[in-house]
C-alpha cells in the first residue's frame, strides 16, 4: 500500500506544480466563499494554515475573523507526531516554522479541541467516496482518531481528485469535500 501511496502522491505533487500562483490564488478565494456557506455564525473552525502551493486559506481565515468566527490553527509537534491547538486572531501572528508552515510562535492563545465545531483539513488528493490522501505523516489522521466529532472538511484544488485512492483503515473520511467547484463530496 504505500508503495502505491507513495506512487499517488508524486503524481498529485506534479499536478499542484503545474498550477500558477494566480491560478492558486484564484481557486483558493472560489474555495473559501463555499466554505462561508457552510460554517455557521459563531461556530469555532480548526484551520490549517496553509504553504505555497496548497488552497491558501488566508481568505478564509480573513472571512471567519469578519464574521467573529473563533478561528483555531494546529501547531505541529514533531516529537510525538501530534497537533496543538492555539486561537487565531490576527495573520500577523504567524510565523514560518516546522515543515515550513506558518504557525502563531511565540503569540499562542491554547485551545481545546472539544471547543472546536468544524475542522478544515489540507489534502494532497482526494476521491468521491470522502477519501483523502495526506502527506504521509498522519498528523492529522492522528488528531481526527482522537477527536471522531468535528465536523471534517477537506479542500484542495479540482486537479488533485483521483478516481480512486489508496487508503487503509487509518485514512479517515471527510464528512465534506470542497473545491473550487464547491462541494464535491457530501457524507454527512
Amino acid at each position: 500500500m504505500s508503495e502505491e501511496k507513495a506512487r499517488v502522491r508524486d503524481i498529485l505533487r506534479a499536478r499542484k506544480e503545474a498550477m500558477t500562483q494566480q491560478e492558486r490564488l484564484e481557486k483558493s478565494e472560489l474555495v473559501a466563499r463555499h466554505l462561508m456557506l457552510l460554517i455557521a455564525t459563531g461556530q469555532t473552525v480548526m484551520v490549517f494554515t496553509s504553504k505555497e502551493k496548497e488552497v491558501n486559506t488566508q481568505p478564509l481565515i480573513e472571512a471567519l475573523f469578519a464574521e467573529k468566527n473563533p478561528v483555531v490553527v494546529p501547531i505541529i509537534q514533531k516529537a510525538d507526531v501530534s497537533l496543538r491547538l492555539s486561537y487565531l486572531r490576527t495573520m500577523a501572528a504567524l510565523v514560518p516554522s516546522t515543515f515550513g508552515v506558518p504557525e502563531p510562535i511565540g503569540s499562542e492563545i491554547p485551545a481545546n479541541p472539544k471547543d472546536v465545531d468544524v475542522i478544515v483539513l489540507p489534502m494532497l488528493g482526494f476521491d468521491r467516496t470522502g477519501g483523502r490522501i495526506g502527506y504521509g505523516a498522519g498528523y492529522y489522521d492522528r488528531f481526527l482518531a482522537q477527536n471522531p466529532d468535528l465536523v471534517k472538511i477537506g479542500v484542495a484544488f479540482g486537479c488533485q481528485e483521483m478516481e480512486h485512492l489508496p487508503v487503509d483503515e487509518n485514512d479517515i473520511k471527510m464528512d465534506l469535500i470542497v473545491t473550487e467547484d464547491g462541494i464535491v463530496y457530501d457524507g454527512r
